[in-house]
């Protein structure tokens, strides 16, 4: 096989979970192929350089094989090179600033303009 849909490849490489998601991105504006906007049914080759939007995530992937259906995880990862930027760090998780116990009741008028005083701060 030389060439498959580009809405296909995204799917069978595991980029988008199901095609649906890759057709949806591609109808979009989401996803280009060698800077031009992709339709899903764009053909892509070895060599094509694919720039999508996954989540927050911008990737940027060169197509190094061709698949038609979708692959195992391992079968994926040779069949495109990433050139993405790395990922973002996660935020740790952010603590309450203002915690009530279960069960505690309806906030005082004292502690709601905490919670305002709390919330106002920048």
């Amino acid at each position: 096989m030389d060439s498959t849909r580009v809405d296909r490849w995204l799917w069978g490489v595991r980029i988008y979970k199901t095609r649906t998601l890759a057709t949806d991105a591609c109808r979009g504006g989401h996803v280009k192929v060698n800077g031009t906007t992709a339709k899903p049914a764009t053909i892509v080759t070895a060599g094509d350089r694919i720039e999508t939007f996954v989540g927050d995530r911008h990737r940027v992937l060169e197509v190094a094989g061709i698949v038609d259906k979708r692959v195992s995880p391992a079968a994926a990862a040779v069949c495109f090179v990433d050139h993405s930027p790395p990922a973002p760090p996660r935020e740790e998780r952010l603590v309450p600033l203002f915690s009530r116990d279960p069960g505690a009741g309806r906030p005082t008028k004292r502690d709601r303009r905490a919670l305002d005083r709390l919330r106002s701060q920048p």
